[in-house]
């Protein structure tokens, strides 16, 4: 599988040494784009995947291991894939901190990480990228949420983060263009959380049975939304793409 507008344009994606993130490098790889794959600890899972995307195609995918609450670090990430390649084309804000902070229990320590990767990191990564995106009409995209819009309880910070975020897309679309497109994607349901305590079985079935389609999606239905963006939105800056089933209708 290719793409002719795809071909050889670099890609960095933050947290994509598994799940979504995983999923969009290899699409993006799939379809002949240049991958970076940033992470921060999942360091085994992004060096398998570079090195079994490299088998298909060499020279094709480099990891990238950075903090995102260090923002003194995030300079030297956007360089990363540039120093190698000689260009940037797309930044793809994946990269997210999800855990309950149920109010009562909030400390500064879990605001500034939830807020570092979910609004932070992705302002200082494209305020970084900005100048070398310019050159190719490149794009940013970011991972935002459903709930971004309609709050979960207990994840309070993680959804004051996101729906900053949606509101980051906007800002940046309109101080980027028209050199540069910025968009978002918001997933529903694509994977469960690791952590199954709190989204146990009945919950799970209940949050499928909100959706419109009546079942979950899967980490290639972001990956393609992604490349959609990417390769065949010449005329779409400034928006929210919600991949989620139905479920933001309302159910």
């Amino acid at each position: 599988m290719s793409d002719s507008k795809a071909k050889n344009k670099v890609v960095l994606i933050t947290g994509a040494g598994k799940r979504v993130g995983a999923a969009i490098a290899e699409y993006c790889h799939q379809l002949g784009m240049r991958v970076g794959i940033h992470y921060r600890e999942s360091a085994q899972q992004a060096t398998h995947l570079c090195h079994r995307l490299n088998q298909q195609r060499p020279d094709s995918a480099i990891i990238v291991g950075a903090d995102l609450c260090k923002t003194d670090k995030l300079e030297e990430l956007i360089l990363t894939p540039i120093k190698k390649w000689g260009q940037l084309d797309v930044l793809i804000n994946n990269a997210s901190s999800f855990y309950p902070t149920p109010l009562g229990k909030v400390t500064p320590k879990t605001w500034e990480e939830i807020v570092a990767s979910n609004l932070k990191a992705p302002f200082f990564l494209a305020q970084s990228a900005a100048r070398y995106l310019k050159q190719h009409k490149g794009c940013i995209i970011n991972l935002v949420d459903i709930q971004a819009q309609r709050p979960l309880k207990n994840y309070s910070i993680y959804c004051i983060a996101k729906a900053g975020l949606v509101m980051l897309t906007k800002s940046l679309a309109m101080e980027l263009g028209p050199d540069i497109r910025v968009n978002a994607i918001a997933p529903g349901i694509v994977l469960w959380p690791d952590d199954e305590t709190e989204f146990n079985e009945a919950l799970r079935e209940k949050i499928i049975a909100r959706n419109a389609l009546k079942r979950a999606g899967t980490p290639q239905d972001i990956a393609k939304t992604a490349a959609f963006l990417i390769n065949h939105a010449d005329f779409i800056t400034g928006q929210t793409i919600a991949v989620d089933g139905g479920r933001s209708l309302g159910y």
